[in-house]
């Protein structure tokens, strides 16, 4: 019996010497703003942007080439199986025979002199690139959520280890307090099993705690292209003063990138209502050519011959039929529709804050009631701890007390996290920045 006691008092003290190296080393601090940065910069559609100006920005150019003369080389040879015949007789006076082939190569040149549609189709190209810009960045926003979510779990998992090992740090120090009293017989052999137990349980509870935390870092990593080790201390931005003030602005905020996208939509339709008129002008360009075939300008030489000529040309649609009528009318349907899609949106986003701010007062009202509760129970497991040593509860009360206390801490780590997320959920849904 003795021998067996031995054994029992040495695998306790073994397990209470194995409880130190449970705490977690403290890693580097990571702020929810730097992985913000970085998850936007990750994301392949970032590169977007760049390429959308750059597909722009060739456009433009060519648009400005525009100015400069359109310079062509044309060829042409010919045989014709009948010619024009002069038929009428001058006495004294032979008409040539026309060939039947002809031949002719020229260098053109034409200039626009006047083109009212340049600066037009100019400010459309403009238009429709800030449009792309603010597409880009709308479906990029969807980015900010996902990372919360990896992020908070992440941090409530974490705060949920810290408590972990605070109540096995506890129970440790209870474990060598009673293996003491043991050994001076003060204390029976199930008062440590039942503290070596808990102690179990609860590196149980932690290695499942830690599993978890790594899958959500890796989420993160995985967003980011940053890779986070395990004891890596994530720190979550301040929001109480933001959410406060976006709560009493939600009428009136028009940050998301969307509202951007909307406004540039509608100033691409404006710039296309102008381009439309401006194609109503006229157009006027000069052109000249320098050639050399067979004939030339004179048909009736019948040897190579060189030439050149140039002019000014008109070019006017007065009458269009109704055609940029429509083309207005059209764009004026697009307006109304963005229109729609625009207070929609808005609309939708009051409806999803609702849920987010009924969760944020009731996670702010729970956490002054757990406040209180925590209170309530750390007073009851030290008085539970003077009772155990006086030997006036058993070990196995006492783990259970601590159990309550861990549960009451644990709630309120859940109900901090869960009102630290909400707030930010409320900004990424309104489109304020967090940082």
């Amino acid at each position: 019996m003795r021998r067996a006691i031995a054994l029992a008092v040495g695998a306790t003290l073994s397990v209470a010497a194995r409880i130190p190296a449970q705490a977690p080393a403290r890693g580097d601090t990571v702020r929810y703003s730097e992985l913000l940065t970085a998850a936007t910069s990750a994301d392949p559609r970032q590169q977007q942007i760049g390429l959308y100006e750059r597909a722009s920005s060739l456009r433009l150019q060519s648009i400005a080439a525009e100015r400069l003369p359109a310079i062509s080389v044309d060829g042409q040879a010919q045989y014709q199986s009948v010619v024009t015949q002069i038929a009428t007789t001058v006495p004294g006076v032979t008409f040539p025979q026309l060939p039947h082939d002809t031949y002719d190569t020229h260098l053109g040149a034409e200039q626009t002199l006047l083109d009212p549609t340049r600066d037009a189709r100019r400010a459309v190209e403009q238009a429709r690139l800030a449009e792309s810009r603010a597409q880009v960045r709308g479906s990029l926003f969807g980015v900010r959520q996902e990372l919360a979510d990896a992020f908070f779990s992440a941090t409530s998992l974490q705060e949920r280890i810290a408590e972990t090992d605070a109540a096995i740090a506890d129970l440790a120090a209870r474990l060598r307090e009673t293996v003491i009293r043991f050994r001076e017989g003060a204390a029976l052999r199930g008062d440590t099993a039942s503290l070596a137990a808990a102690i179990d349980e609860r590196r149980q509870d932690r290695m499942s705690l830690v599993s978890e935390r790594s899958a959500a870092l890796a989420r993160i990593a995985l967003l980011t292209g940053r890779p986070l080790a395990n004891e890596a201390v994530l720190i979550a931005p301040p929001t109480a003063s933001a959410a406060r003030d976006v709560a009493r602005a939600l009428d009136t905020l028009r940050i998301r990138p969307e509202y951007e996208q909307f406004a540039a939509t509608r100033d691409r339709l404006a710039r296309q209502s102008d381009l439309a008129s401006a194609q109503e002008r006229p157009h006027l360009s000069a052109y000249g050519r320098v050639g050399y075939g067979k004939p030339g300008l004179n048909v009736l030489n019948l040897t190579f011959q060189s030439y050149w000529l140039a002019g000014v040309q008109l070019h006017w649609t007065p009458i269009r039929w109704g055609t940029t009528s429509r083309d207005r009318e059209e764009l004026e349907v697009e307006r109304a529709i963005v229109a729609t899609n625009e207070a929609e949106f808005s609309r939708s986003l009051a409806r999803a804050v609702q849920p987010t701010l009924a969760t944020i007062a009731r996670l702010d009202s729970t956490l002054v009631l757990d406040e209180q509760v925590v209170a309530l129970r750390e007073q009851v497991v030290r008085e539970a701890q003077i009772q155990l040593r006086e030997g006036a509860i058993t070990a196995a009360t006492y783990a259970d007390r601590s159990s309550e206390l861990l549960l009451a801490r644990l709630r309120r780590v859940q109900h901090r996290v869960g009102l630290e997320q909400a707030r930010v959920t409320l900004l990424n849904t309104l489109g304020v920045e967090v940082r």
